[in-house]
């Protein structure tokens, strides 16, 4: 018999947070004073090569026990088993969210049952295929020409995780098969890369899981109009230079996209849970078929992790409670992704669609409005270029952002002075996160004053002016490398996280019916 659904603000752990939220919580100043203390240790993790220290969130043993009580009471690890045995979790759509199945293909005895991963495994090993045979010359464009460049063209889902992970392991790209994304129906973003490529030696990928994305079918269009306008008419002739990724492969054989040529997904994969799927193909063929199973790998691991860790040791759990309390308790209505390798620059973008996508909800999976905040905005980019930008109202404006600081520990980086420029990233992202978290009060303000110089009447005028407030919750995310590996645990990590979040909230996580408005919507305006 299912159990009654009872809204957050109803169940006792949240009473018990509320109130520890109403009376003073000591300063980030006076949590962090005692150093490597127990406290300190209870709020680092390492899982698979990432480490998570969460020591300058604003939460005492009290908060801590009460949040694990909050996740016991809201049944977030039973629900997670029940995602990974493909219970149809996913009740407005009726379908299970079984991507963690993608990324276990080769477990004995899946949860999923050997049926799908039976499925999953045969698709794996026809797009890697595919992708070997691009990147060693097997696959000729119409002319006999070795293909050289490769367009993946889609929207959300189908862009913002394989571009995201491209760019992210460049270090691991084939130089000699460049891979290029086109997202955004606008005429020259197209332009912008068709106008420095030869037909010849080009293939796009086209990939929407319906395969009637408006956005995405515009762009096809006008890449086969392209193909044309060079000498590649029939359906023959273009066949060799488009694949299609998609769920619907009935609708894309019906636009001409060859059989061998089309790989697919299942409906119970969402398009931003996609990127292990076929989805996933532009990043296997620029990282190979071997580096790809790394990512998987790494994903899988974090899997594990996530299943079988006592809730106090489980990082994503973890993290998804500490979001949870600065959201709801700490009143912080945006979380700010801050990456310090230059490489995760489209990391945010990511998980914005992850996150605002997944937990942007206004009504309980009962039907019930939500009474409590939701999912927060996310936004940010690269942490460097933000302390020269945007950082200045992080320290002393009237927001109060929460941070998640990104690093890589290690350098692969073939430049002579490569250990210098990784010191001074890393010796920013470390002095950020502990200036956000300390501050610094008018007493050391005033001292620093005199020690430069500064006479009463200058330092009276000043003293407010150079105080910071600090006590901004942070937590620093470290790869030990950025590697195939590392970045799947850590794209799993934050997949796990907002899952987390979504039961603590009690929304359902894998539908997107706001974006189905807006083309629903759409197709209204176009055909009235």
């Amino acid at each position: 018999m299912t159990p009654t659904f009872v809204p957050p603000q109803q169940r006792a752990a949240w009473v018990h947070l509320q109130q520890l939220a109403s009376q003073p919580l000591p300063h980030l100043r006076e949590l962090l004073a005692g150093g490597h203390n127990a406290r300190h240790a209870s709020l680092q993790f390492e899982v698979a090569g990432l480490r998570l220290d969460a020591s300058r969130q604003q939460v005492t043993p009290e908060v801590l026990a009460a949040l694990l009580d909050l996740a016991q009471e809201s049944g977030v690890l039973a629900q997670a088993q029940a995602q990974a045995r493909g219970e149809h979790i996913n009740l407005t759509e009726d379908r299970a969210a079984l991507h963690v199945a993608l990324r276990g293909s080769h477990m004995a005895q899946p949860p999923w049952g050997e049926h799908i991963s039976d499925l999953v495994q045969a698709e794996l090993e026809r797009f890697l295929g595919a992708a070997e045979r691009i990147r060693n010359g097997q696959w000729r464009g119409f002319r006999g020409r070795r293909i050289t460049n490769v367009v993946n063209i889609g929207i959300g889902g189908s862009d913002l995780g394989p571009r995201m992970a491209v760019q992210a392991l460049d270090a691991y790209c084939d130089p000699d098969v460049r891979v290029h994304f086109i997202s955004n129906p606008d005429a020259w973003s197209l332009h912008s890369i068709l106008r420095w490529l030869n037909p010849d030696q080009t293939i796009f990928v086209v990939q929407s899981k319906t395969f009637t994305t408006q956005e995405t079918m515009t762009l096809a269009a006008s890449v086969k109009r392209w193909l044309a306008d060079h000498g590649l008419v029939s359906e023959a002739q273009q066949v060799p230079h488009l694949i299609a990724v998609t769920a619907s492969p009935q609708i894309s054989a019906g636009q001409g996209y060859a059989a061998e040529n089309t790989f697919g997904f299942w409906d119970w994969v969402g398009g931003r849970y996609s990127v292990w799927s076929a989805i996933g193909l532009p990043l296997a063929i620029a990282i190979g078929p071997d580096r790809f199973r790394e990512f998987l790998a790494g994903g899988h691991a974090m899997d594990k992790h996530f299943w079988r860790a006592a809730p106090a040791r489980n990082m994503p759990l973890m993290m998804a409670l500490l979001g949870v309390w600065n959201r709801n308790f700490l009143g912080c209505p945006t979380h700010l992704i801050a990456a310090y390798a230059s490489r995760m620059f489209h990391f945010a973008r990511f998980l914005q669609q992850l996150d605002m996508e997944s937990n942007g909800k206004s009504t309980h999976v009962d039907g019930s409005p939500v009474e409590v905040a939701t999912g927060p905005i996310v936004w940010g980019g690269l942490g460097i270029e933000g302390q020269h930008a945007y950082f200045q109202l992080l320290h002393q404006g009237q927001h109060r952002v929460p941070v998640d600081f990104i690093g890589v520990e290690s350098e692969d980086t073939p430049l002579p002075l490569a250990a210098e420029h990784h010191r001074v990233a890393l010796l920013n992202l470390h002095a950020q996160a502990q200036a956000l978290a300390l501050g610094r009060d008018a007493a050391a303000t005033e001292t620093e004053l005199r020690a430069a110089g500064l006479g009463d009447a200058h330092i009276a005028e000043m003293l407010n002016h150079r105080t910071f407030r600090g006590n901004v919750p942070n937590s620093s995310l470290w790869l030990e490398a950025l590697t195939p590996h590392t970045l799947g645990a850590m794209v799993a990590l934050y997949e796990h996280k907002v899952f987390c979040q979504a039961a603590l909230w009690g929304v359902h996580a894998y539908d997107q019916w706001g974006v189905e408005l807006g083309k629903t919507m759409a197709k209204q305006m176009e055909n009235p």
